[in-house]
């Protein structure tokens, strides 16, 4: 492949190619910075692993994934076995492993293909975006002598966590011995060497360090993924600078520029609506009708839920839920996904989201009875300590809406920052490996 010329007059767009780690929390930020981007000018194309094709196909109807004249989709084989099941998550595990090693040449082959402008009718790619866990990108960034950034999905301090791996596994404190480590204590180990987060034990780093397999590929595949992060040409979070500066600020030292340009969904909320705008990314059947449903309550309306289930997480009876669940006298549907934030808005109800450990996370030591669920709960909703909760809430929710305030927020800055300085600027030949 031969290098690019960026085009920064009225010649050709600048075209970002768009590449999610193929996981729901991975897909929903990137596709709201392709739209970013896309509001900015930029031709988008924004690429799915085949199984994530079918799956939207699936769920939305064949003709999903058409796009639009200046945002197109792409699929890319993700190198795992075919799988039965189309409406379910895979394993993350498996789908690190595999696209590391898999997805350079067909994504080399892609980028052959878009950049054969007489076919295409698109300018010629001039950048890439990757999720900061499919970094065989920056092979093919590199051949073609054009910008790569990361996007980071995560928290800044979950990078920072991920970051101490191979200092944790070269101290001996993980894999653990013991196969009952989070029971004999273990797990409060304190780590006093991470800056902006000193004092934190084990059990609050990121989860993958829970393993007693010295091969584990999770945990011999994060220190790869940190030690590549170097070649890319900037870094990008969904946070903003109030919120997390010191862990930015302890990231090491030789990361590549850093941009928080969070929280992404205040951003996108600024843009017109527009075709573009109106674009999704579930994974799943969508039912708007469930939140006509909740816009129909009154703000803080009592004992006012919707209880949503997602279908790859439960299997046989127990994914449907009783009828006395429905207050409508309907049978009980587990099935009433909605678009990823749009839960969020009716102002009749508390919202718990990521209520159950799924994959990773923190894990729960005991059973749970529903006394205690209830308690917990009652106290978020009517409790003193769930109004300090609210109230704290309220400022980091004023604080957001600052960074991302048009034209002086420090997310919006860094955003304009990086399109300017970073994503059209000249690309750099680098050979590091």
């Amino acid at each position: 492949m031969g290098s690019l010329s960026i085009s920064k007059g009225g010649g050709d767009k600048p075209h970002a190619v768009c590449v999610p780690f193929p996981a729901q929390g991975h897909i929903n930020p990137m596709f709201k910075l392709a739209k970013l981007l896309h509001f900015r000018g930029f031709h988008i194309t924004f690429v799915h692993t085949e199984f994530n094709r079918n799956r939207l196909q699936s769920s939305h109807g064949p003709h999903y994934l058409d796009g639009l004249p200046s945002f197109n989709f792409e699929a890319i084989p993700d190198g795992l076995p075919p799988s039965d099941t189309v409406d379910s998550t895979q394993d993350i595990p498996s789908l690190c492993f595999s696209t590391d090693r898999s997805c350079i040449g067909p994504f080399r082959e892609l980028l052959q293909k878009l950049n054969d402008t007489n076919s295409t009718g698109a300018p010629p790619v001039s950048c890439i975006v990757s999720d900061g866990s499919m970094l065989f990108t920056l092979d093919a960034a590199e051949e073609l002598g054009v910008p790569e950034v990361l996007l980071w999905t995560a928290s800044a301090c979950g990078l920072l966590g991920y970051a101490q791996y191979r200092n944790l596994v070269e101290r001996g404190l993980t894999p653990f011995k013991d196969p009952d480590y989070s029971k004999n204590g273990n797990l409060e180990t304190v780590i006093d060497w991470i800056p902006a987060m000193e004092g934190i034990t084990l059990k609050y780093m990121p989860s993958f360090v829970r393993t007693t397999n010295p091969d584990d590929i999770m945990l011999n595949f994060i220190p790869t993924v940190i030690d590549r992060f170097h070649r890319a040409s900037a870094v990008l979070f969904n946070t903003f600078s109030a919120l997390e500066q010191s862990v930015l600020s302890a990231l090491p030292t030789h990361f590549p520029p850093l941009y928080p340009i969070g929280p992404l969904p205040l951003l996108l909320n600024q843009l017109p609506d527009d075709e573009i705008k109106s674009l999704g990314s579930n994974l799943w059947k969508e039912d708007p009708a469930c939140l006509e449903w909740l816009d129909s309550k009154q703000p803080n309306s009592p004992q006012t839920v919707l209880w949503v289930v997602r279908p790859d997480l439960v299997t046989g009876d127990a994914a449907i839920l009783p009828a006395y669940f429905r207050g409508d006298g309907r049978q009980g549907d587990s099935g009433a996904m909605v678009r990823p934030g749009e839960g969020a808005k009716p102002p009749g109800l508390g919202v718990l989201t990521h209520s159950w450990v799924e994959f990773h996370g923190m894990e729960i030591d005991s059973e749970v009875k529903r006394g205690e669920v209830e308690k917990q709960v009652r106290e978020l909703m009517e409790g003193d300590k769930g109004k300090e909760l609210r109230r704290r809430a309220m400022k980091w929710k004023r604080l957001a809406e600052e960074a991302t305030a048009t034209p002086t927020g420090s997310s919006y800055l860094n955003l304009e920052d990086l399109i300017n300085n970073v994503l059209l600027s000249t690309p750099k030949k680098n050979s590091s490996n």
